[in-house]
């Protein structure tokens, strides 16, 4: 399964049909007749929804979406964390409605780096149903229509406008797909390493759903955007301006920020450990191309790669072939290598990768930052929250 979920991946990224080979174009008959399938099902769920036989659910509170169009690799999870803490420091309680696919990672992660924070997790495919649990359990407040918002509290900087325990915001991962839920801010994530591929709907390409679909959003976030040229960036932006020339356009990037070895969550570790260090990238995610190169810009000597499918829980057998390159790349390299993986790929099975023992894991951690880009900076992120969502935030004057 992990061979033909490589090959599909080639198939949807391969830009030169010429370079493919013949077990490649052996499955594209296969792909392109799934993928013909794929549309149709689609146009008849838009039809549903656009003619009101299929309803959209509209929550009593704002709801920000932050999808995308392609499969893994976008940053969507980086920018829900960025988007709740926005939130929770100006005294709003996020819920983050998740599906939690594949064992959770993503929500483990999130759970981490939140808390502390006023933030809620809602885990279920069916969004609209969990938010009405939580709703339930603890209440909600109209920041919308609070008259502590308009008058009383708008000079403070950290606005405190409930009781944290009750939600004012939903964030929704994963959501540009989700139709049944209305939302009030639709962001969508562009990986700006790979873009989208073939141009083709699923499987035979990596689009969800057609370039049009970018006519729906309030705003496109480039991520990884410090990874690509200048001239390749006024491409993509000109792309999407050719679908929606109103669109504004965030570009983002990953900030290493620390280490933690496995078994040692609470012992940060800098960058500078890596320095000069012979490196095996280990990771099961959608953009390992940005990991990878992350880990050459904080300079270690030489960087390997394993890379699995997105989501890919390690099993005994991964181990092994883990352990395998890394002795081949010790003795091709007379030093030790070190083993760094991603959050996501930590808290899929944090165990595990102890038995990679005695060769030393590391875990990455980063967070988003917003580029400044003709004039669109973290500021005018928070004033396009503001606007939308008809909420204060501070630093969004």
């Amino acid at each position: 399964m992990e061979k033909l979920r490589k090959l599909v991946n080639e198939i949807a990224y391969s830009h030169d049909h010429a370079k493919l080979t013949s077990v490649h174009r052996s499955l594209t008959p296969v792909l392109s007749f799934a993928s013909s399938l794929y549309k149709l099902v689609l146009s008849i769920r838009h039809y549903l929804y656009h003619f009101g036989l299929f309803r959209k659910h509209r929550l009593p509170v704002p709801v920000i979406s932050v999808g995308n169009l392609t499969w893994g690799g976008n940053g969507k999870t980086p920018m829900v964390e960025f988007i709740s803490l926005l939130l929770a420091d100006s005294g709003i309680s996020p819920l983050i409605l998740t599906r939690g696919y594949a064992g959770g990672d993503e929500v483990k992660m999130l759970q981490r780096h939140l808390l502390g924070k006023p933030a809620k997790f809602g885990i279920g495919a069916n969004r609209v149903d969990v938010a009405g649990l939580f709703f339930q359990k603890y209440g909600y407040v109209d920041l919308q229509n609070s008259t502590c918002i308009e008058k009383q509290c708008r000079d403070r900087k950290v606005q405190k406008y409930t009781d944290s325990e009750k939600v004012g915001v939903i964030v929704l991962d994963d959501g540009m797909q989700h139709w049944k839920l209305w939302r009030d801010l639709e962001i969508v994530m562009i990986n700006g390493l790979t873009l989208w591929g073939n141009l083709q709907l699923l499987p035979l390409g990596p689009l969800r759903e057609p370039l049009t679909a970018l006519r729906r959003a309030d705003a496109v976030v480039i991520h990884h955007a410090d990874l690509v040229s200048q001239h390749r960036l006024r491409e993509m932006e000109s792309t999407i301006k050719e679908v929606e020339d109103s669109l504004p356009i965030f570009f983002t990037r990953m900030n290493p920020s620390y280490f933690f070895e496995v078994g040692t969550m609470d012992c940060k570790i800098p960058l500078q450990a890596l320095h000069n260090a012979i490196v095996l990238c280990v990771s099961a995610i959608g953009s390992a191309d940005a990991f990878v190169q992350g880990m050459l810009k904080i300079g270690a000597v030489h960087v390997d790669r394993l890379d699995f499918s997105d989501h890919h829980v390690f099993h005994a057998r991964d181990i092994n072939i883990i352990r395998t390159r890394l002795g081949e790349l010790e003795d091709k390299r007379g030093s030790k290598p070190i083993v760094v993986v991603t959050e996501k790929d930590y808290d899929r099975d944090p165990k595990i990768l102890e038995q990679l023992y005695p060769y030393k894991v590391l875990v990455l951690c980063s967070e988003l930052k917003v580029i400044p880009y003709r004039g669109n900076t973290e500021e005018s992120f928070k004033k396009l929250l503001k606007h939308q969502l008809k909420i204060e935030l501070p630093g969004a004057n």
